[in-house]
């Protein structure tokens, strides 16, 4: 049986808790540093308190550690191994290779992850990381399902794929255009993101294309109806991205996700598992598109190309609400709508967007609607014509807080009543309770003043139905009753307290995670060296890796530098001149109908992007199908 998660993002743990409450199998959160999210660290109090919470439940917590690291700040991020040890994680996301050496030295061991950030497109990238010990590979978003299959055959590394959210139209660990423009790396979690700029299109002789478009940005990924197929392709963590998202936004994609995955494992039960404990139920209705998007794209999953840009909309539209059919401007706005979607109610505080002839996006809050007309402050750039879209729905906002789920974890209360065959001897009481997840324990009760039961089977009953309700985070099932023909009464109150005893010694007594792929365990790996691997401490040694790096391989440090015989430093190290600043398989020829391979376009020549005073090369690779962007 293979063991399946949904993974969620986690600004904080407050977002986290959340995340598991709606479904979420496991989290990655950032410690104080290094989590590649610049704005979203946390004091590894606060990780501890997610960790303790997610671990009630079964779930994970992974810690991101995932920039590259300069040599000064190698002794910070050996301690923020150890802290993260001490905080109870369960793994660590890595994409600079010197900290498998830092984990050895400090004694953690801890599982590592190599990030999406490591490049991991290839057969060969995946054996080689997984030779360094690595026992999840989290893989590049631009696969195609045959591709997943390929590096599922060549290594026995637990895989996680992304399924929801924001996407690097650059190859993830190779896009330095940030670093380039702004002096901000996305290497190292300070990501400018200059892929939502606006930037206009010339082409050699300076004729303008396209203007005033955000061409390198794409829309959010979505492969909700998708996870079947890349659960048989060996998919085993469905990772939504989104650390810098909203506790709405979290908890709204979530639930829409564990959903799907509990759909999944009813189809199959047999033959996959979720990797955390506790059934969620109730709650609000999942709404993916009543929260932050840009519309949605499967990218190249099926091998093939679509259209993937958000060119005209780098940012969150939401809903659409319709075409504005007059503008009133006075004191204040009054806007007209044409029509509203069937079923579609606007309230006060909606908030609502609109593209300008600029193609920038204006957002506006709604102080009064009322049917089709929305009445606001003055918003400059709105004109009759215009398509209009909601992007906060106050509604939806309001069920995700106050109508949250419940997730509760089944078991199940077996009873047991003897007593020895004395008059006046005591009825003997054993309560136990087994959870799904394997936790067992018991309380024993003696009574000697209950008067015998004279309806038995009415005693029975009672019994059975004060101990099949909820306490703390367990829904209780009474199992097998063994009793004698006399049983004592039993009144409410006590079965009440033994059922809430039993919460609490389950509670208190957490049960092993399960493992992820269980049969990973018989596949241990042993190196060369005879280091075992796979629960251990990656080895780090340089028969593992290629005789020589490029600037491709980010190395920014000594660790890493000592894997190689030969090394060029990462570009943010030296800003080598001719470099490539992001390869991807995004192509703005497909995009506009200019391909004279696919679309039989008339070639274009050079192209290039302006924006601001710089000016940015285009060079298509058709043999591969990809596009570079360079100075």
């Amino acid at each position: 049986m293979t063991s399946l998660e949904i993974l969620a993002p986690a600004r904080d743990a407050e977002i986290g808790i959340a995340a598991i409450r709606c479904g979420a199998d496991a989290v990655y959160i950032a410690g104080p540093k290094f989590g590649a999210r610049h704005a979203a660290g946390n004091d590894f109090s606060e990780v501890a308190r997610l960790c303790s919470y997610a671990h009630r439940f079964g779930a994970r917590i992974y810690l991101t550690l995932n920039t590259i690291l300069y040599d000064n700040e190698l002794e910070e991020a050996r301690a923020a191994l150890r802290a993260a040890a001490e905080a109870g994680v369960d793994a660590v996301i890595v994409q600079d290779f010197a900290v498998a050496a830092l984990a050895r030295e400090a004694g953690v061991t801890l599982p590592l992850h190599a990030s999406t950030q490591c490049a991991i497109r290839t057969p060969e990238r995946a054996a080689l990381l997984e030779s360094l010990g690595f026992e999840r590979l989290i893989l590049e978003r631009q696969l195609s399902m045959e591709e997943i299959r390929a590096i599922r055959a060549a290594t026995s590394a637990e895989l996680e794929f992304f399924v929801h959210g924001a996407l690097c139209v650059s190859y993830s660990g190779n896009c330095y255009l940030s670093e380039n423009l702004a002096g901000r790396s996305a290497n190292r979690g300070e990501c400018v993101q200059a892929c939502r700029s606006l930037y206009d299109l010339v082409d050699a002789s300076g004729k303008v294309l396209v203007r005033n478009k955000a061409l390198l940005s794409l829309r959010d990924f979505n492969l909700l109806h998708r996870m079947e197929d890349l659960a048989e392709a060996g998919v085993c963590s469905f990772k939504i991205e989104g650390r810098l998202k909203s506790m709405s936004y979290v908890k709204n994609i979530v639930r829409q996700y564990s959903i799907a995955l509990d759909s999944l494992i009813e189809k199959y039960p047999d033959k996959y598992c979720r990797s955390s404990y506790g059934r969620v139920s109730g709650g609000f209705t999942p709404a993916p598109d009543k929260t932050f998007n840009r519309g949605y794209t499967p990218l190249y999953i099926d091998g093939k190309r679509g259209k993937w840009s958000s060119m005209d909309a780098p940012t969150s539209l939401g809903e659409k609400v319709g075409v504005v059919g007059a503008v009133r401007r006075g004191s204040s706005m009054t806007i007209t709508l044409r029509s509203l979607p069937d079923g579609m109610r606007l309230e006060n505080g909606d908030g609502f967007a609109f593209v300008g002839s600029d193609g920038s996006v204006t957002g506006f809050r709604g102080d009064v609607c009322r049917g089709k007309e929305i009445v606001c402050k003055s918003v400059e750039g709105l004109s009759e014509g215009m398509s209009l879209w909601r992007n906060t729905s106050i509604a939806f906002e309001r069920e995700l807080e106050k109508n949250m789920p419940e997730r509760l974890i089944r078991a199940v209360i077996d009873v047991n009543i003897t007593s020895k065959d004395l008059p006046g001897a005591p009825y003997i009481l054993t309560f136990t309770a087994t959870a799904e997840d394997g936790r067992k324990v018991s309380v024993i009760e003696d009574i000697t003043s209950a008067e015998p039961a004279r309806d038995r089977e009415r005693m029975l009953g009672v019994i059975s139905g004060q101990l099949s309700k909820k306490s703390g985070d367990f829904t209780f099932t009474a199992g097998r009753i063994d009793a004698l023909e006399t049983i004592p009464i039993l009144s409410v109150s006590f079965l009440n307290g033994v059922r809430r005893t039993l919460a609490e010694k389950l509670a208190a007594c957490h049960s092993d995670l399960p493992s992820c792929h269980s049969e990973r365990s018989e596949r241990i790996s042993v190196s060369s060296a005879g280091d075992t691997l796979g629960t251990s401490v990656p080895r780090y040694d340089k028969c593992a890796v290629p005789p020589e790096a490029t600037y491709l391989d980010n190395i920014s440090n000594s660790l890493s530098r000592s894997l190689y015989e030969r090394s060029e430093d990462a570009y943010e190290l030296t800003h080598r001149k001719g470099a490539e600043l992001m390869r991807t398989r995004y192509c703005i020829r497909y995009e506009l109908g200019l391909c004279s391979v696919h679309q039989g376009a008339r070639p274009t020549g050079p192209l290039f992007l302006l924006n601001n005073g710089r000016r940015l090369a285009l060079t298509f690779d058709c043999p591969r199908c990809e596009m570079t962007v360079s100075e």
